[in-house]
């Protein structure tokens, strides 16, 4: 049984680094957009917002139609979307009458895959027979990190070796892995995430569980304290410190994923040794400590180790958070997974949204945005406090 859904778990793996693709790599562009096609920041703070906006939007609605169509098909849809979006940023900015419109609208495609993904590879992952699942869910999610590394890196090197102007050509590259993946899901089986002869939570029953919406809250400053960090250390590197692109990216948004990455796999292969509640509660007050470190030091290398260790502390945060709820509430089924990944998504739009607003706000200086996002892994620390008192009453 266990052999026969092993290609169902590398499927979700390389799912997860197909979410990477679509959330880290525009990133690595915003000043090229700014300067080739003269779109102010604010549009490009835009960009950002309307990618997990839609990605929210997507996770509220897939409640009611994934369970319809069925886990295969909808996975299908979610790579074939990405992979269109992806190939958009090419094409589209050439043809519509404005760039950003088609940049804008590249965006909105690819982040309908990105949301589906994200709302179903981790109930594929968690129907999958393993032996422990926390552990299983968390070496999942680093994959999402490894993904940003691969991003990251590849595209720094292929920048350097062929100039940022041919970035349309790596964009192509990109589009090839969820044409990949989905021709692999095509060919694996999928488990149902639900007993048989049982039925899912409904929205309604979620709503009435006091720990459900605790968890709700976790997610969301899961996703804001990622991401607040993650989509702006590129331009925090150039604009911020100073510091060339290439060390930029590698010192920034690189050394950001591999340290999350690591954290993931750390506890996915030592996580039946270590109380989650524990690692979570650490991780989240190293969060707040990095948060200050960005924000407040006037060195280049002090702040970009602060980026470092920010990745590292937000590892555990969201599969930790999908595991607890996994845990705590029994036969959650595709509505549990929709509405945190909504959750997750909405701090996925808000922390970086924040952070772009408040720096305009504060003559374009980001360390003013950053700090102001640090309210996120402050009420992360609280969720999880909050989750092991209701759990103990």
């Amino acid at each position: 049984m266990k052999n026969k859904y092993q290609k169902t778990i590398y499927a979700c793996f390389i799912g997860y680094i197909v979410q990477a693709i679509v959330n880290n790599f525009v990133p690595l562009l915003f000043l090229t957009f700014e300067n080739t096609y003269h779109i102010p920041l604010s549009q490009i703070t835009m960009l950002i917002t309307i990618n997990f906006g839609v990605q929210l939007l997507v996770d509220l609605l897939s409640t009611g139609f994934v369970d319809k169509i069925g886990y295969k098909a909808s996975i299908l849809i979610a790579h074939g979307a990405s992979a269109l979006g992806l190939l958009g940023l090419v094409i589209l900015p050439e043809v519509f009458p404005s760039a950003f419109a088609g940049l804008l609208t590249a965006v909105i495609i690819y982040a309908l895959g990105g949301g589906l993904i994200e709302v179903l590879i981790s109930p594929i992952m968690e129907s999958c027979p393993t032996e422990n699942k926390e552990k299983a869910m968390s070496l999942l999610h680093s994959f999402y990190c490894w993904g940003h590394v691969g991003v990251v890196l590849f595209s720094t090197i292929f920048f350097r070796v062929f100039g940022i102007e041919h970035w349309k050509i790596l964009t192509c590259i990109w589009v090839a892995i969820p044409i990949i993946n989905a021709a692999i899901f095509a060919s694996v089986p999928i488990a149902p995430l639900v007993e048989e002869g049982e039925s899912g939570l409904s929205m309604i029953q979620l709503f009435k569980n006091k720990i459900f919406w605790v968890l709700m809250l976790m997610m969301l400053c899961a996703g804001a304290s990622e991401q607040s960090v993650s989509q702006w250390a590129s331009t925090f590197a150039e604009k911020g410190l100073g510091v060339s692109k290439t060390l930029g990216d590698l010192a920034g948004p690189m050394a950001f994923a591999i340290l999350m990455g690591s954290a993931r796999a750390f506890y996915g292969k030592f996580g039946h040794k270590i109380d989650l509640d524990k690692f979570m509660m650490g991780s989240g007050a190293l969060c707040i400590l990095s948060y200050l470190c960005i924000s407040l030091t006037h060195s280049p290398v002090l702040a970009l180790a602060g980026c470092a260790i920010c990745g590292l502390s937000v590892g555990i945060m969201w599969p930790g958070t999908f595991s607890k709820a996994s845990a705590s509430i029994r036969n959650g089924g595709t509505a549990m997974f929709a509405l945190l990944a909504l959750a997750g998504d909405l701090g996925c739009s808000g922390g970086p949204t924040l952070v772009g607003y408040v720096s305009s706000m504060a003559e374009e200086n980001l360390k003013c945005g950053i700090l102001a996002a640090i309210v996120f892994p402050i009420l992360m620390v609280l969720g999880i406090m909050l989750v092991k008192l209701q759990k103990n009453k």
